[in-house]
């Protein structure tokens, strides 16, 4: 049976046996275990030991949690239950690309939405001011270039400051796409703005 394992990237052969299914990588997942996961529509799994855990981290810097969530296309990620992407009547990737498309054509140097970026631009500079979050990144099969594409660097950190140390005219195009007002007010401030403009 063809089912796909990375969140619809790809398709793979499975083998179902009586008590479960087999996976390529010989693991197996009983049927109370896929039951687990079919029954749960707002989550994405990795599979550890023979069972399921779900794709989420808890932050105790920010008393948040970070999860992954399923969705026709792409997962999106969730910050304590708010979607970082559109995801209704439209696919998350898709939500990236036509952000992407308001500032193209893409080139030089980036800052930030990395991975997309990437694909035109000279470089990319992402920042993620929380380590769990680049934890769920690295479980999400979509995101997989964020961690190998050498165009990419990360910085771990707090925008807010990280930008101060940036050279004047650092970047070619810089793509802001903040999460909501109530989880990073500050991001919408004319201040940070104004440290854009400058960068």
């Amino acid at each position: 049976m063809a089912v796909s394992l990375d969140l619809g990237l790809t398709a793979t052969e499975v083998a179902l046996e009586p008590t479960g299914a087999r996976l390529p990588d010989d693991q197996f997942l009983a049927w109370q275990h896929l039951e687990k996961i079919g029954d749960s529509e707002r989550s994405c799994f990795v599979v550890e030991n023979g069972g399921p855990r779900k794709v989420q981290v808890f932050s105790e810097a920010s008393n948040r949690l970070y999860s992954l969530m399923p969705t026709e296309g792409a997962p999106t990620m969730l910050v304590s239950g708010i979607p970082m992407h559109c995801f209704k009547g439209i696919d998350p990737h898709r939500d990236t690309l036509l952000k992407i498309e308001t500032i193209a054509p893409v080139v030089g140097w980036v800052l930030d939405t990395a991975i997309e970026a990437a694909r035109t631009g000279e470089h990319v500079t992402t920042v993620e001011i929380e380590p769990a979050a680049l934890e769920v990144a690295r479980l999400n099969p979509w995101s997989q270039a964020l961690f190998g594409n050498p165009k990419i660097t990360q910085v771990v950190g707090d925008v807010i400051d990280e930008i101060q140390g940036f050279e004047d005219e650092a970047f070619d195009r810089i793509i802001h796409d903040p999460p909501a007002f109530n989880l990073a007010g500050d991001l919408y401030s004319g201040g940070f703005y104004r440290s854009f403009f400058e960068c």
